[in-house]
């Protein structure tokens, strides 16, 4: 999932995400039986915008079930970490 939002100084990413996660598990939820067991993976990624790059990111996100036909997720997830030079251990990036 992607989400592109404006986070306040005064709350903290971790939180934002405890809540999304949370509200959409128990919404999803009750969606039906095929749902019982679905869960959030326990990380996250997250990544702060140029505020004139908003345009670009929401076309992006707008286009993630075709993108993601040609690149995997996780092939793109590596991608942007080595684009920003973000150090990390594939053995702690997966679920």
């Amino acid at each position: 999932m992607h989400i592109l939002c404006k986070l306040s100084k005064k709350i903290a990413l971790i939180k934002l995400l405890e809540e999304v996660k949370s509200h959409s598990s128990k919404w999803i939820k009750t969606k039906g039986s095929e749902f019982a067991n679905f869960y959030w993976q326990d990380g996250y990624g997250a990544f702060s915008v140029n505020p004139s790059e908003v345009d670009v990111v929401i076309k992006y996100i707008e286009n993630q079930k075709n993108h993601h036909k040609t690149k995997t997720f996780q092939d793109e997830y590596r991608q942007f970490l080595k684009k920003y030079q973000v150090e990390f251990d594939e053995k702690y990036v997966w679920d």
